[in-house]
């Protein structure tokens, strides 16, 4: 692709020229007036009509929720409320761009905490101002060339159809041989998402005899870890460090690797200097703050919660954890007031039935560790008759905190039944038998505990092989309902949830599409994403629950009317 220039007259070069740019829609989000009108008019130099404007983060939010736009112009520091990382880090999450959507980042931040902030959300430019008005267009140009080239895989991923994505890979590679590199590692991190660890690494493999690209390295070292090889994958990730310091996501894969390796204290400095080197990413922070509490560095763990509570303020990645950890920390300091007032404020600002249930829990604990144990075993009482009026359980993690506690202050039988819970709904998960298991022996119910674990194990295989049997003796109608009814009773057991999922596609395969059986499994499909992401029998039901749809079609056209959907029928005000 050559370069684009704007000529001594005005008029755009003949690479700009190329590109209907007069029926997209723009957003230019900038806190001064000036640099607004100055993009402005760069962008009607190029034919730009509809061009929307935002002084704030929070009014980009308000614009990007009503309207879906091709290009986004974005300053990074934009006053007070939401930086333009945030805006970038929620419209990602909340899906507000379309997958051909460019977004250039336009900010005078030179500094490597905010660019380094930035670009772990993926921009498709980060420009330093000041910026002249060809070089913008020329990188407008150039990212929306290469942004039409990944259309239609964008657009598969979306649906978390990732082996047809990583298809149209390839497809595209025949295509535009320049982007292949760019293809062939979107192609290796579709196969990882799609639990296919082994042709994952014979693309990262092919990749790496050309050239020592660090993400490649990452990428292996990965598929080393997730194999069991840990070892392996900690001198990989060492090694990309070693050779660029910048490289943000080794550090947090290397911290992964040392806790497999049972070398927590190493895992816990790998992620303060990730935190160092790119302190505003507030999943880092929560980590490193649970990762220290963990081994009693208190100290560590109170700065990295207090910058995760700051930095959060205006995040969508901002969640209640960061409370309770400092909750637990002001405990163990002695200040019980300032951990309550923290549970307060998680209750206020977190509304929600299971905000309640873990602030109750780090309530117990703060009074337990804080050896107040009349205190935290009325919060403890507490917790049981919570349980008692509400039949549906919390996710396994919170189950665990649950159990621990109520154990702790004396309670039996509502631990058990938690923990019970917990095995039905992970009956083939060693590693969770093993840490419930442990749980039982630190009560002084190691013989009683294998028991129970026996127990429900054996119940979640016969609920789970009627269901299966039903299938295969051509009652499909009846597994159908059978599974149905397991799935309220074992809501998070990811075979249940998958042998669910392939019933129903199975009973379209044979009767034809059924809308609410397409949702029914997608919804099963989602859950078991969001449970366990990148696993193989996930992609594969995905792909098939896709073939099933009446019409499907693999043409540009057909991807053309889905993104033009996306956008809806209203116009954005012309500017």
């Amino acid at each position: 692709m050559t370069t684009t220039y704007i000529t001594a007259s005005g008029a755009p070069s003949a690479d700009i020229a190329d590109v209907d740019w007069a029926e997209k829609r723009y957003l230019i989000v900038d806190d001064f007036v000036g640099i607004r009108q100055l993009l402005r008019e760069s962008l009607r130099n190029i034919g730009a009509k509809h061009i929307d404007q935002a002084s704030s983060g929070g009014e980009a939010m308000t614009l990007l929720l009503r309207t879906h736009y091709d290009v986004v112009l974005c300053d990074f520091n934009l006053g007070e409320g939401k930086n333009g990382q945030q805006v970038l880090e929620e419209a990602r999450v909340r899906n507000l761009m379309i997958p051909s959507s460019v977004w250039l980042m336009v900010s005078a931040e030179k500094s490597v905490e905010s660019v380094m902030g930035a670009a772990e959300h993926q921009p498709d430019a980060y420009i330093i101002k000041p910026i002249t008005e060809g070089v913008l267009l020329t990188r407008l140009n150039r990212v929306w060339h290469k942004k039409q080239v990944f259309r239609e895989i964008d657009a598969a991923y979306i649906e978390k159809d990732y082996l047809r994505a990583a298809k149209l890979c390839d497809a595209q590679v025949a295509q535009h041989k320049v982007h292949e590199i760019d293809l062939m590692r979107m192609k290796a991190t579709l196969l990882l998402k799609a639990g296919e660890p082994d042709k994952a690494r014979t693309v990262y493999e092919r990749l790496l005899e050309e050239r020592e690209y660090n993400w490649a390295r990452t990428g292996l070292g990965k598929i080393r870890m997730a194999n069991g090889d840990h070892e392996a994958a900690r001198q990989m990730f060492q090694g990309v460090i070693a050779e660029n310091r910048f490289y943000i996501d080794a550090y947090d894969q290397l911290a992964a690797a040392l806790t497999l390796l049972g070398r927590h204290e190493d895992a816990c400095g790998v992620l303060e200097k990730a935190a160092k080197l790119s302190p505003n990413s507030v999943p880092r922070q929560r980590s490193l703050g649970n990762t220290a509490l963990r081994l009693g560095n208190v100290q560590l763990a109170e700065h990295a919660f207090r910058k995760c509570i700051a930095i959060g303020e205006y995040s969508i990645a901002r969640t209640v954890d960061a409370y309770l950890g400092m909750a637990r920390v002001c405990g163990q300091k002695g200040d019980i007031k300032e951990a309550l007032r923290l549970l307060a404020a998680a209750q206020r600002d977190f509304p929600g039935d299971l905000v309640q249930l873990r602030s109750k829990i780090t309530e117990g604990l703060v009074y337990h560790e804080s050896g107040d144990f009349r205190r935290a075993r009325k919060s403890g009482d507490e917790l049981e008759a919570l349980l008692e009026r509400e039949p549906k359980r919390p996710q396994t993690a919170t189950c665990i905190e649950m159990a621990t506690l109520l154990f702790a202050v004396g309670v039996k039988d509502a631990p058990v039944e938690l923990l019970c819970h917990v095995i039905r709904n992970n009956h083939d998960n060693p590693v969770l038998l093993e840490e419930v298991q442990k749980i039982f022996d630190k009560a002084r119910m190691g013989e009683e505990g294998m028991e129970y674990i026996a127990a429900a194990r054996r119940e979640a295989n016969e609920i789970m092989n009627k269901g299966v049997l039903l299938w295969k003796t051509g009652k499909l109608a009846e597994a159908v309902e059978w599974m149905r009814d397991a799935r309220v009773r074992l809501p998070d057991n990811m075979r249940i949830l998958f042998n669910s999922a392939q019933m129903l596609i199975n009973h379209m395969q044979l009767h034809g599409y059924d809308e609410a059986l397409m949702i029914e499994a997608n919804g099963v499909l989602m859950h078991v994403d969001e449970l366990a992401a990148g696993q193989q029998r996930f992609a594969q039901l995905v792909e098939q629950l896709q073939m099933l749809i009446p019409g499907r079609a693999q043409t540009p056209e057909a991807i053309d009317a889905e993104i033009d959907a996306l956008r809806g029928v209203a116009e954005a005000p012309a500017a």
